[in-house]
Order: structure tokens, then sequence, then C-alpha cells
């Protein structure tokens, strides 16, 4: 019996050990790393497109659940709470990774989209919603760990400006399905769940197969630039047995870290509010239909995502970050006063509206991408294997202030709960009215209030605004403490030492490198010492004539 040598076939195992183990062992070429980043940025749209879906169609949610509009919003504030310690727990991924973290979290998340508009009651309704909002807590600091990882700083804030068009992105395509759609589907809350479930999955199966990462040896350094990529993987084993992952939170929990968070946290009350509360705000306010409003919402969306990637791009040009968080503050301190000051005008067009929260977001985007860049590398300056954890600072401290901002809200703007239930009282009202009969007193102290709340809420609203105007001051004393330089001369200077010295020292951070140490190395090389044969020399020579000098001739 003979046998025939056939070429080994591909072992089942080997495919089955790939949707697992995805740690890549160098760091990719311009190509794959573009189409990583792009996963990953897509997987970022598509969560926070389920995340926020809710927000599109908050009216419609609120009625078909007879739900108060106090109960959505505490229930916003659990589900913030929840996302808060998801975030926290987000920190493994330093020793876990990331990738798998994203891939089969996309999964869980899309199934249970879908499942949102089969919930029974609203408190079904609001424990699923809770549970998406943990798994997304979790995978949303991974996200943007990867995208620190396949871009070194040079290239940083472009890539954060890609990242950061996740929410964006995501709150414009909320918008614009529901702007096209909701009417020609019987404004069918459901069938927004329905799709944007099916888009998540759609993405899962793409995540699944073509997402991977950086082993810790290579993710556990710092990159300046792709020049450096020989040099990274050449110590990656090095620098994976030495990477210091004792005691991360106390490595993370400093100040640098803990501002910048705090501030961008709070800097974004107005972001938060347009997510949960805009489409409610202009329904209520100027009158706006959903669709209608959610036409104003596409506008705001798109703006900011046009000025994230220009700005991301411009800043790493000019190799600088805080000027552009000042900027940004300045336009959106001013834009939000202007929007504030329309809330006691109900009939300021669409046009108008559109301009206004158009240049409030490109306020918000100037100051965004630049800060995600400026905070990844501040983190690098504590210790780059711990991207995850200093991520998570900052995931954690995110949710706190949305779901702070969202339980105050509720107490400053307390009109809104009646008007939310207004269409209903005046629909039965008509209904009386048509049929001949009066309104039970019930019902007409039920209009009364409307109309109070009515006279209410521009004012409350305002108040709010004022809230958030406070809110973008404070974040510009708190960006302070973040690496980089004011000047772009002087970052300039920092990348091109930091560069050169990469050859001996391992690269280091742009603008980490304190200012007084490249002084005495300029002072050093200035003043050479002396070589050390004539020093001996000279020393020699003084010895021999203090014993000449003490040597006491014979008699």
């Amino acid at each position: 019996m003979t046998t025939l040598d056939h070429p080994a076939a591909p072992e089942p195992r080997a495919a089955i050990d790939r949707l697992w183990k995805r740690d890549l062992d160098h760091y990719p070429e311009t190509g794959p790393r573009v189409w990583y980043l792009a996963v990953v940025v897509l997987a970022t749209i598509v969560l926070y497109c389920e995340q926020y879906v809710t927000g599109g169609v908050a009216p419609l949610v609120l009625a078909h659940f007879e739900m108060s509009f106090l109960f959505y919003v505490n229930a916003l504030v659990i589900g913030g709470l929840v996302g808060a310690f998801g975030a926290l727990a987000a920190g493994l991924c330093d020793r876990w990774g990331r990738a798998n973290l994203v891939a089969y979290g996309l999964g869980v998340t899309g199934v249970l989209t879908l499942l949102v508009p089969s919930m029974p009651n609203k408190w079904a309704f609001v424990v699923l919603l809770t549970v998406i909002g943990m798994v997304e807590g979790v995978i949303l600091v991974a996200t943007p760990a990867l995208v620190r990882d396949f871009s070194p700083q040079l290239g940083r804030a472009s890539a954060m400006g890609f990242w950061t068009l996740g929410p964006v992105v995501a709150s414009l395509i909320v918008s614009f399905v529901a702007n096209r759609t909701l009417e020609r589907l019987d404004n069918s809350w459901a069938s927004q769940y329905y799709i944007m479930g099916a888009f998540g999955l759609a993405v899962f199966a793409i995540a699944l197969v073509g997402l991977r990462e950086l082993n810790p040896g290579l993710r556990s350094q710092v990159m300046v630039s792709a020049e450096d990529r020989a040099k990274v993987e050449a110590r990656a084993a090095q620098a994976e047995a030495s990477a210091d992952l004792g005691r991360p939170w106390a490595q993370m929990l400093k100040f640098d870290i803990l501002a910048p968070a705090a501030g961008i946290s709070i800097f974004l009350i107005i972001y938060y509010t347009a997510v949960g509360f805009f489409t409610i705000y202009l329904t209520t306010t100027f009158g706006f239909s959903t669709s209608r409003a959610n036409g104003i919402n596409t506008w705001y969306w798109a703006m900011d995502a046009i000025a994230l990637v220009v700005v991301g791009l411009v800043s790493d040009r000019l190799r600088v970050r805080k000027p552009f968080m000042a900027g940004g503050t300045v336009l959106a301190v001013v834009m939000t006063y202007v929007f504030l000051t329309r809330a006691t005008h109900p009939h300021t067009s669409f046009a108008a509206l559109a301009t206004i929260v158009s240049l409030l977001a490109v306020g918000l985007a100037i100051a965004y991408a630049p800060w995600m860049a400026a905070f990844t590398e501040t983190v690098e300056r504590r210790n780059p294997a711990l991207m995850a954890h200093g991520l998570a600072v900052w995931g954690w401290t995110t949710r706190i202030a949305v779901a702070g901002s969202v339980f105050a809200l509720q107490y400053v703007v307390s009109s809104a709960n009646t008007l939310v239930s207004a269409p209903e009282k005046l629909a039965e009202a008509k209904a009386a009215q048509q049929s001949g009969h009066a309104p039970s007193a019930g019902l007409m102290h039920q209009l009364a209030d409307i109309k109070q709340a009515a006279a209410d809420a521009p004012h409350q609203w305002q108040h709010w605004w004022w809230v958030c105007i406070a809110a973008q001051l404070l974040f510009f004393a708190l960006m302070l403490p973040l690496a980089g330089r004011w000047s772009p001369r002087a970052a300039k200077a920092d990348i091109e030492a930091a560069v050169s010295g990469a050859r001996g020292r391992g690269p280091t951070g742009p603008s980490s490198r304190p200012r007084r140490a490249r002084t005495r190395g300029r002072a050093a090389r200035a003043r050479p010492p002396r070589p050390r044969r004539t020093r001996c020399r000279r020393r020699v020579r003084r010895r021999r004539a203090a014993r000449a000098a003490t040597v006491r001739p014979r008699p």
C-alpha cells in the first residue's frame, strides 16, 4: 500500500484560535494599521448608535410605555452609574487585551438592542437598557485604547479625531435615520431599534474576523513616530517583562490625570444634554415635530463630525493641543450663550437654530479631539503599560458626570415632565370639545398646569444653559495639567529632541521631557570635561610638590 503526499491542509484548530488569540507580534504596516483603526472607529459608531437611539425617539418611547419624564430621567441616571463601573472594569484590558472585549461585546449589544422593542413594560425596558449600558461602558474604554496603540504620537490627534467621530457620527446616523424613516414607518419607535440592532450585528461580524491588537510588549511602549517601529519591536520582550503593572490605580489616580478627566466630563454636559434631551427641548419649546427636531440635530452632528477630523489634522500639523482647547472653549461659551437667548423666542426659525447649534458643535469639537490626544499622552507620561486604566478613569468620570447632570436636570427644568405629557392631555381636551362635553375638573387642572409649565420652561432651560457655560469655563482651568506645549515652536523642538534621543533611551513623549534637563544637557555639551589623563597628571605633580616642601634636608 502506497501513500501519497498531499499539501498539508490548514488545521481547523488554528482558524478557531484566530477568533480568540488576536495578538500581533509585529507593529503593522500602514495599510493593516489603517484597517484596524477603521474597524475600531466603526465599532465605536455602532455602539453609540445603540446607546443613543433612545434619545432620538424619546417622546414616542415615553408615550408607548406611559413613562413620565422623571421616570425616564432617573432611568438614564441609573444607566449612567452602571456604565461608570463598567468603565472601571475595562481597566482589565491592560492584562487581558482589548480586541476580544470589543468584538464579542458588539455581538452582545447587537442582540440586546434587537430585543428592546419586545419588552412588555417600562421596567423591563429600563433593565435591558441598563445591561446594554454596562457592556458598552466596558467596550467604549477598550476602543480608544486600541486607537492609541495603533497611532504614534505625531498622528495621535488625527486618530483620536476619527475615534471621536464614533459618538458624533452615531448621533448623526440616529437623527438622520429617524428623520427619514419615522414618518414612512408610521412613527414606529421600534423600527429604530431593529435598524440599529441589525447594524450592530453586521459590524460584529466584521470585527470578529478583522480586528487584531498589539501584544503587551509592543503596546506598553511609547511611539513618537512610525519610524520608531523597529526599535519598539526589538525591545518588545524586554518591555513586556519590565512593564510595571503593580498597583495600577495608585499609578493612575494622579492630579494630572484626574483633573483633566473631570474637566472634560463637565465640559461636555451640553453634549450629554444634546444626546438625551435636544429632541424633547426642540419639540416642547419651539413646537417642532419629532422628525423636524431630528433635522436640527442632524446639522449639529454633521458639523461636529467635520470639525473633529479637520481639527485633529491641524493639531498634529502644528504639534500642539492646548491652544485648540482654549479656542474651542471660547467658541462653545459664546454659542451656548446665544443658544440660551433663543429659549424665550419660541418662533425662532429652523435655519437660525440649525446655524446656532452647528457653531456650538464646532466649538466642542475644536476642544475635544486635541484633548483626547493630550490625555493619552499624559497617561503615557505616567505609564504607557496602563493605558486602559488611565482611560478607565476618564470613562468613569464621564459616566458619573452624565448621571449627575441628568439627575440635576430634572430639578432645574422641572416643567419638562408636564410638557412631555401635554400632547396626550391636549388631545383629550380636544376630543371632549368635539363631542360637545365639557372637560372634567381634573383635566382642566392638568391643562392649567400645562399652561404654567409652558410659561416656565424657557426660563428654566436658560438656567440649565448657564450651568453648561459655567462647566465650560471650569474646563479651561482643569485641562492645564495635561502634557503638551502652547507654542508650536517649542513643541517642535521637544519632538526633535525626543526623536534624536530615542536611539539611546527609547522613544519618549514629545512634550513630557522637562525643559531644565535639556538645558543642563546643552550646557554640558558646550563645556566638555577635561580629559581624565590630564587631571591625573596634575594631581600627581601637586602631591610631589607638597611632599618636597615638607621633607627636611639631612644634617
